[in-house]
């Protein structure tokens, strides 16, 4: 794919470049590039942000198998998920961890409404508690 190295010290008097100076020839053409991908295409309208603390017990599936779970629930409506705490004391009970998710939603072709955002949320959250027993927090 190519060379490096360090510049021999006349080269470097020559160039006048500091000594001990490293130069390095990659041919691009080499490096195999990763197969081609379509561009996720941009929505215009606004999103709908929830976020959402889950109880669980310690022993359960981590954070990602939870968030996995939520993004699996919420359907076509999620763009993004995101864990952005776990609390655990004693306001969630002994044995128990709170995570607290930020779920984003939009449509590419439409503002959301309360009510589909509302139903993509417990959606998320039904699959969350079936599989993993995570319960809401209020």
């Amino acid at each position: 794919m190519g060379y490096a190295g360090e510049l021999h010290p006349q080269v470097c008097r020559a160039l006048e470049v500091p000594e001990r100076t490293c130069a390095m020839e990659l041919s691009l053409d080499a490096i195999p590039l990763p197969g081609t991908r379509m561009a996720v295409p941009l929505s215009n309208y606004p999103v709908a942000l929830i976020e959402r603390s889950a109880r669980r017990g310690r022993g359960h599936a981590g954070p990602g198998a939870v968030g996995d779970a939520l993004a699996e629930g919420a359907g076509p409506l999620l763009e993004s998920v995101s864990l952005f705490d776990v609390y655990t004391g004693g306001q969630v009970g002994d044995g128990r961890k709170s995570l607290a998710y930020k779920l984003t939603f939009r449509a590419a072709d439409r503002t959301l409404t309360g009510e589909e955002t509302i139903a993509a949320r417990d959606a998320a959250v039904a699959v969350a508690a079936e599989r993993h027993g995570a319960t809401l927090r209020s």
